[in-house]
């Protein structure tokens, strides 16, 4: 089992619940997938693309529960990022928790790589 991860605004999770699907961040739509990030990157991707951004949550998913509509691809530094083509139900979502600022100003987003 691997987990991915999604950080995003919590207003934008709450939105989601109420339809029962997370269609993207404006980032997400602009290039045609939802972005994540595994346990390894997602510290990193909070401090290049969050920082100074609160009111944060990390979504928690299963990579298989995604399906074929997953895939892997390379990113910065050829690192290879999950990325989803299509909606993310609601339910496919095992935990979201909060990504608080550090002193430095980066989300904190507690996941154990």
């Amino acid at each position: 089992m691997v987990r991915i991860y999604k950080i995003l605004p919590r207003t934008e999770w709450e939105r989601a619940q109420t339809v029962g699907r997370f269609e993207g961040s404006a980032v997400d739509l602009a290039d045609g997938f939802i972005h994540f990030s595994t346990a390894a990157q997602a510290q990193e991707t909070a401090r290049r693309h969050f920082a100074g951004q609160a009111e944060l949550v990390v979504l928690e998913v299963e990579a298989d529960d995604l399906g074929a509509a997953l895939r892997f691809e390379p990113s910065r530094g050829g690192d290879l990022f999950p990325h989803l083509y299509g909606a993310l139900d609601a339910g496919q979502v095992r935990g979201v928790t909060e990504a608080p600022l550090g002193e430095d100003g980066v989300p904190q987003v507690g996941v154990a790589a």
